[in-house]
């Protein structure tokens, strides 16, 4: 993450080797080619070829109010919005009026260019906050002082928080807990600012646009799911098969508080929807001990997807809970306070990520946060029983066993589906599904939640959503199915699903929605498109299964088609859990 190195490697990309490309705008009042090569190397390490637009030195408005500006032309995916402490402070100290006027004018002039923005392009705007300023005009009395720089700072980034809420388009890039992480002592040259407008030192430059890195590839998929841990020196010190519960070092204060404090930190990430999982070489019955007998042990076996507690080596057991999770390995963290085992599990499942721990556990928390790992761009009320989701899956698992085929079990699960119309109170969990899935994605096309919500509010598609229940629980959002009437067709445009409902039936059930939907508008095929992946190949021959027939394309890019009255409808066991209401198109 040097300046120089990046820029160096800059000049040496080879953007055929990437899989993906993105087109970003950056508006800024401070000068941002330094930031190019940066975000040009670190979007390449991530596989994605970058093209950029940098608007002029201080003209975001210009740029986002002028309909035909370059903005506009380029037509980017991500606006990236850098405002700078230094450019408010010089405006600051020539207002004509009062601080509370210049800070509603500030308000009005950053949320205007969202609008503005927003209403030329479908494209997502990361808007960064203020980076607080040094300077303390009225030394801690500032956070008193309602016309202090800091007080007008701070109520500017609160703004930008509050009204960013309200706009689902709009993420915010948190430049100043970078700052404050680095230290705002270190953090400004002012020196460079009077030569060259240089939004900040340029050694810490690389942790802005990494920044924006993590912000952007959150948006296109890239998303951490599970946290796998050890247990013995790591959730607690000592070795619980031989100190027994009382042995063992936890406690909220004291020796084992480090371990206390990496409980709560992973107890909140499974409340915001990460799922926990344990790898342990241990004998399950001592490693479910703490669980359930200590007294200090905030985490408990609920709290976990997957527990995993052998003597067998630790990559085939991590194998093992992704295949339980039908996950990737790419979204699971593996945390372990071992050597061995971390770089074991790095040479043999290079795609884990592996953070280095600390020696002493009192910096585990603080190593882990560090690395940005769980960056996101949307929270659903479904996250908050995510946990639950996969026990219940678990449950559906054993139950199976008791059957004498797939069949008896499937009938017997009283399966019911919603197929429904995008709508309002849905929208996050239909973006974050879309922005998520890869497996069962038949294009990955990407939609953000105001994208989603264009659709909705379209006339030209009709995008649905789809959920599942059974008599052992509720499934919830499962998947989207985005169609669109061309002609005498219909067109399939998207088609993905959780995988957590594969082998159910569903997809053979919305099929034969899809065509009974054709068939009612008078339409005479129905045609569809497969782009392959890294990590859909699972739905490579999803239209072959239902009679489709290919018409063209390359081997990763095919198109298909099927004439509706050659279809023969597919078995299924779900039923609607609403006669009267379950498709609603």
């Amino acid at each position: 993450m040097d300046y120089a190195s990046l820029v160096r490697a800059s000049k040496r990309l080879d953007p055929g080797s990437t899989s993906q490309k993105i087109r970003i705008a950056l508006l800024s009042d401070a000068a941002t080619q330094q930031f190019v090569p940066l975000l040009r190397t670190l979007f390449h390490r991530q596989g994605i070829d970058v093209a950029i637009y940098e608007g002029a030195f201080d003209a975001i408005q210009l740029e986002a109010y002028g309909s035909s500006s370059g903005l506009y032309q380029f037509d980017p995916e991500i606006v990236v919005v850098l405002n700078c402490i230094q450019a408010l402070r010089a405006g600051f100290a020539k207002r004509k009026t009062d601080a509370a006027a210049f800070a509603e004018e500030q308000s009005k002039s950053i949320s205007a260019v969202w609008d503005a923005i927003q209403g030329h392009l479908p494209a997502t705007i990361l808007q960064s906050n203020f980076v607080l300023p040094y300077e303390r005009h009225f030394g801690n009395f500032d956070h008193k002082v309602v016309g202090a720089f800091h007080t007008v700072t701070v109520s500017l980034n609160t703004f930008i928080d509050r009204e960013a809420r309200l706009r689902p388009n709009v993420l915010v890039n948190d430049v100043e807990a970078v700052a404050s992480w680095i230290g705002r002592r270190y953090w400004f040259d002012d020196r460079l600012w009077d030569l060259a407008k240089a939004f900040c030192a340029l050694e810490n430059l690389p942790a802005v646009a990494a920044n924006i890195v993590d912000i952007v590839m959150s948006t296109r998929g890239r998303v951490v799911k599970c946290v796998v841990t050890d247990l013995d020196n790591t959730l607690w010190g000592g070795v619980i098969g031989d100190d027994g519960v009382d042995g063992i070092v936890l406690n909220a204060h004291g020796d084992g508080e480090a371990f206390y404090r990496l409980q709560a930190y992973l107890k909140e990430l499974a409340r915001r929807g990460i799922l926990l999982a344990v790898c342990s070489k241990n004998e399950m019955n001592n490693a479910l001990l703490p669980f359930e007998k200590h007294p200090d042990m905030l985490l408990k076996r609920d709290d976990f997807a997957v527990i995993v507690a052998n003597w067998n080596d630790k990559a085939d057991n991590l194998r093992h809970i992704r295949e339980v999770l039908n996950i990737g390995f790419d979204s699971m963290v593996f945390l372990d306070d071992n050597p061995f085992e971390r770089n074991l599990i790095r040479g043999v499942l290079p795609e884990v990520i592996v953070p280095e721990l600390p020696e002493d556990p009192a910096d585990y928390v603080r190593a882990i946060a560090e690395l940005n790992l769980f960056e996101t761009t949307s929270f659903s009320a479904e996250d908050l029983r995510r946990t639950d989701l996969y026990r219940a899956e678990a449950v559906r698992r054993d139950a199976q066993a008791a059957f004498g085929s797939a069949e008896e079990f499937l009938r017997s699960l009283d399966m019911r589906i919603v197929i429904s119309r995008f709508d309002p109170f849905d929208l996050p969990r239909i973006a974050q599904l879309i922005q998520r899935s890869n497996k069962f994605n038949l294009t990955t096309h990407r939609y953000s939640e105001a994208e989603c919500e264009s659709l909705m509010n379209g006339q030209r598609s009709i995008p649905l959503y789809v959920k599942l229940a059974d008599r052992l629980g509720d499934h919830g959002l499962i998947g989207i199915v985005v169609l669109e009437p061309v002609g005498d067709e219909l067109v399939i445009r998207d088609w993905l699903m959780s995988c957590r409902v594969l082998a159910r039936g569903v997809e053979q059930y919305i099929m034969n929605m899809v065509v009974e939907k054709a068939c009612r508008m008078g339409l005479a095929k129905i045609r569809g498109e497969y782009i392959k992946t890294k990590k859909n190949d699972m739905v490579r021959d999803f239209f072959a299964q239902f009679g489709f027939t290919k018409i063209g394309g390359a081997e990763d890019h095919t198109h298909w088609a099927l004439a509706v009255d050659e279809y023969q409808s597919a078995a299924t066991f779900i039923q609607p859990a609403d006669q009267l209401t379950a498709v609603v198109l």
